[in-house]
């Protein structure tokens, strides 16, 4: 019974980060679950190794790639992506960067960029996607929030920044298009012993202070 209901046989996920990490371990857990996965990353090849893993499990998995701060890669991912079956029933928005500097000295060309893989990106692949989906009857899409769009972290006020709006994106599209039968929902991890964090790890101090407020003591890890 468990596996009918989570049974994604016959339907078309799309994630994008999904060369490591979060992202990687999403796709192997939607190819399990039976789901053909288009897997893209920021460079050609990036997805390679996520793609191996899905076949040696039994699964379907096609590699793209796109540089998310680019509304035309963006755009082209989208064409692509729904080329290969026709459709997209699911949208994991996962893929995104990190840059660290203390606010007074943070660069304006990082803050944009940041904000343009982290936040512009999930909209602009949601709008592409969900056209698609709400022509045909319905779909789910997902985005990667951060446990950041609740607080202000240190140092990276783009990433802060581009959470909160994803969040935001998230209850918008929700509310807009539950009626067209196209749900969109949110996922906010905590800390995960990825690249994104290593900077974190790497400063034992700080790595103290945030392993200090995870009941178990320590980060995630996929």
């Amino acid at each position: 019974m468990q596996n009918e209901l989570f049974s994604l046989q016959g339907k078309t996920a799309l994630v994008t980060g999904a060369s490591r990490g979060l992202g990687q371990a999403i796709a192997i857990g939607l190819a399990k679950s039976g789901a053909t996965v288009i897997c893209a990353s920021s460079s050609d090849g990036g997805s390679i190794k996520t793609v191996a893993l899905i076949e040696e499990v039994g699964g379907t998995a096609f590699a793209l790639a796109a540089d998310l701060s680019s509304e035309s890669q963006v755009s082209e991912l989208a064409k692509n992506a729904l080329s290969i079956t026709g459709k997209v029933d699911v949208l994991i928005n996962n893929g995104g960067t990190i840059s660290r500097y203390p606010a007074i000295d943070y660069p304006l060309n990082e803050f944009k960029n940041v904000i343009d893989v982290n936040l512009n990106s999930v909209f602009q692949l949601s709008q592409l996607i969900g056209i698609e989906m709400i022509n045909n009857g319905g779909g789910k899409i997902i985005n990667i929030a951060s446990m950041l769009s609740y607080s202000g972290g240190m140092t990276v006020p783009a990433y802060t920044a581009s959470k909160h709006g994803v969040v935001g994106i998230t209850r918008a599209l929700a509310n807009e298009w539950a009626s067209k039968n196209v749900q969109i929902n949110a996922i906010a991890p905590g800390y995960f012993r990825t690249d994104n964090t290593q900077a974190l790890q790497d400063d034992a101090e700080r790595n103290q202070q945030i392993q200090a407020r995870i009941p178990l003591w320590r980060m995630g890890s996929t």
